[in-house]
Parts: C-alpha cells; sequence; structure tokens
C-alpha cells in the first residue's frame, strides 16, 4: 500500500527539483541581461562624456598649437613665421600672447587670464556658435573690443555693447625690488567688453580675448608669443601637417594637435571606463555564479541520464560539451537580450532625452550617449570568457557519474 505513495514522493520531488533549477537557470538569465545593459550604458554616457569635451575643447582649442618647450614665451622670428607659412596645408597662423591679468569693472574686480590674439583668430569660426551676448568683434572705429567669458560677465555685473564704462586691466610688472615709484610696478590700459562667450565653465570664468596689439603694449612683450595657433585646410589631415611642422621647428618647440594638449584628461577619462568595465565585468561575474548552482544541480539531477550516455558510448568530452552549451545557452541567452536592452536605452536617450542633466547651467539639456560597436564587442568577449570560467566546473562534476552503479 506504501508502494505508490513513495514512486509519487519520488516523482514529486524530482518534479520539483527540476522547476527549482528552472527557476534558478531564468534568474541567472535575468541578472546576465541586466548586467549587460547596465555595462553597456554606463560605457556609452562615458562616451558621450568624452565626445562632449572634445566638442567643447575643440570650440576654444586649436586645431595645432605651438609652443616653447622650456620657458613661458619665444620670440616669433620671420624666419619662423615663414617655415610654418611655407608648410603644406597650413591655413591660418593665429599669435598669441596669454597671460594673468587684474581687471576692474566700476565697483567689481577680478582676476582672469588676457588671451591677445591677431585679427584672424575669428577667421578660425572657433567661438563663433558660442557668443551668447554682444557682437563678436576685436577691433571697430579705431576701438579696441574685448570678447570675455560669461562667468567674467555675471563676477563684474559686465552688460557688453554699453560704451559708458571701460574694462580696466591692470598687469604687474617684474620690476626690481626697492623701487619706490609706484607706476612702474604695474601697467594699466583700458578696453571695452564688446562680447561674451560661453563654451565651459573653466573658459567661461577665467578667460578675456583681446586684440595682440593690445596684449603685447599691456603685458611688454614686444616680439615675444605665448604660442601659436594653427588652422589646416579642410582637404588636409591635421596630423600630417603637425609632423611636418614639428620636423621644421625641431625640439626647441612641441607641436600638439587638440588630442594631445588635453592628454591627460583624456588618459584619466579612459582609465576611468576601464576601472568601470573592470568592476561590472566582477559584478557580472558574481551574478553568474548562479549559472554555476544550476549546472551543478542539473548535474546532480541527471547522473542517471549522464551513466546511460556512457554506456551508450559517450566520452569525458561529449559530457563537458553538453554542460558548457548549457551554460552558454543561459550565459549568451541573457547578454543577448542585455545587449538590445542596454542598445535600446541608448538609443532612446540619444534620441528623446529619456534623462535631463537636472541643472539649468548645464551645457546639455540631457545625459549625452554615443554607443561605440567596441564597448558591445569587449561586454560579450567578457561574457563568454565568464561563462566558460563558470560553467567548466560544473562540466568536470558531470564527468564524475560514469558508472554503472547510477542507473
Amino acid at each position: 500500500m506504501n508502494l505508490p505513495f513513495f514512486i509519487a514522493r519520488k516523482y514529486f520531488l524530482s518534479k520539483r527539483k527540476r522547476n527549482f533549477i528552472n527557476v534558478i537557470s531564468l534568474l541567472s538569465l535575468g541578472i546576465v541581461a541586466i548586467c549587460t545593459a547596465a555595462l553597456i550604458i554606463v560605457l556609452s554616457v562615458f562616451n558621450g562624456l568624452e565626445g562632449l569635451l572634445r566638442s567643447l575643447y575643440t570650440a576654444f582649442d586649436p586645431q595645432i598649437k605651438i609652443e616653447a618647450t622650456e620657458g613661458k614665451s619665444f620670440i616669433y622670428s620671420s624666419e619662423m613665421a615663414s617655415a610654418i607659412k611655407s608648410t603644406e596645408g597650413v591655413d591660418i597662423i593665429t599669435e598669441v600672447i596669454e597671460d594673468y591679468a587684474y581687471v576692474r569693472y566700476r565697483d567689481a574686480d577680478m582676476v582672469v587670464i588676457i588671451k591677445g590674439v591677431s585679427d584672424n583668430f575669428l577667421d578660425q569660426n572657433r567661438i563663433d556658435s558660442a557668443i551668447v551676448g554682444g557682437e563678436l568683434k576685436l577691433h571697430e572705429n579705431g576701438l579696441n573690443y574685448a570678447i570675455i567669458g560669461r562667468g567674467v560677465q555675471y563676477t563684474l555685473s559686465i552688460m557688453p555693447g554699453t560704451d559708458v564704462y571701460p574694462l580696466q586691466v591692470h598687469y604687474i610688472k617684474d620690476v626690481k625690488s626697492g623701487s619706490l615709484d609706484p607706476s612702474k610696478l604695474y601697467s594699466r590700459k583700458n578696453i571695452l567688453p564688446g562680447s561674451v562667450f560661453a563654451i565651459e565653465k573653466n573658459y567661461d570664468e577665467n578667460y578675456i580675448f583681446v586684440p595682440l596689439n593690445f596684449a603685447r603694449e599691456l603685458l611688454d612683450y614686444g616680439d615675444k608669443r605665448t604660442s601659436l595657433e594653427v588652422k589646416v585646410k579642410d582637404d588636409y589631415k591635421i596630423n600630417d601637417v603637425k609632423k611636418e611642422l614639428q620636423e621644421k621647428l625641431t625640439a626647441q618647440f612641441k607641436v600638439q594637435n587638440n588630442e594631445e594638449q588635453h592628454a591627460d584628461l583624456y588618459k584619466l577619462l579612459n582609465l576611468e571606463k576601464l576601472f568601470v568595465f573592470i568592476a561590472f565585468s566582477f559584478i557580472l561575474a558574481i551574478g553568474s555564479i548562479n549559472i554555476f548552482f544550476a549546472l551543478t544541480m542539473l548535474a546532480l539531477d541527471k547522473k542517471k541520464d549522464i551513466s546511460v550516455l556512457y554506456a551508450m558510448g559517450a566520452s569525458n568530452a561529449l559530457i563537458k560539451k553538453i554542460f558548457m552549451a548549457e551554460g552558454a545557452i543561459i550565459s549568451l541567452g541573457g547578454a543577448f537580450l542585455g545587449l538590445i536592452l542596454g542598445g535600446t536605452i541608448c538609443w532612446l536617450q540619444q534620441n528623446y532625452g529619456l534623462i535631463s542633466m537636472g541643472m539649468e547651467t548645464s551645457v546639455l539639456e540631457n545625459y549625452p550617449v554615443r554607443m561605440a560597436l567596441n564597448d558591445f564587442i569587449y561586454t560579450s568577449g567578457s561574457i563568454i570568457f565568464i561563462t566558460l570560467l563558470i560553467s567548466y566546473r560544473p562540466a568536470v562534476i558531470a564527468t564524475r557519474y560514469n558508472s554503472a552503479s547510477n542507473l
């Protein structure tokens, strides 16, 4: 009388075990999918931030910048000018004098970076789209005009375009100690605020563009320049022109493209992206441990079936392949869903802006996102590696049931 009960109980427990294994498998698939989607989203945000920084720096910084390797400034001779102009691909050469100065407007004052630029600076069209007030100009009717950052405008309460109050610029001279004449300690010149630019907080709060002659007289630089900014013709590659300029100017000068001008920042950003990728890969590995338990329980539950396969001539390699394939189905299935989910969310953010920056003064209204094929490839490769690692041990355990005693 008890025999049917034990048979039914054994069947019920076996069925419950199978259901439990299926639940763990589905849970593992879901965890892998969520972790994969999160990794794709985070990496895409890093790509978007990098693209945003590049666009901001491209608007402010030149395509090629020439500076002295030693010292703050260098003499810009006619021979050097001829050598640069004769370089194939060079379109515009802007002379720059840059230094710190003290400025005062009515009752407000602050320390800024004065950037004196030659008139052809406006021909490079780098900050045209960044002008948020006033009229973009350096000269008009014999008067000098300054292009000020929006942060400087707020600090000094400047109204661009009004000729009532000039901007007073003071520069502390390098004089010998013991001088009793205060007029020899600094130089002073006035300039009218003409326009306001808004690019990035660090630039907006520190920079004022002025005509080159104004800066040269104020700072007493003469033929010296702090840098040269070169615009390349549209049909030429920037790196090719940069390489030729470096060969002509020798080691006394460093010639840098836009990326090299901010090499440390880009390296830091890529390093952060690498650590984020490693951290999420570990999270993905931890989430994939459920696959290990599911395959281990499956090996225990199917030990009789495994013994039958051995009796029919199956080898250890075949049994391992079966369990490795089972792990691959769970893991790669979750990865496929995660890649689609992450890609869809990034696409929606790119086109519809699901998540905003949450700040009125931010450069962009929504979080920048840019998907890259390499991120999908590296993520898939990481998942494949983790799957092989996780599935190998249960596959080895399954090969132990090769005895007829398990039948």
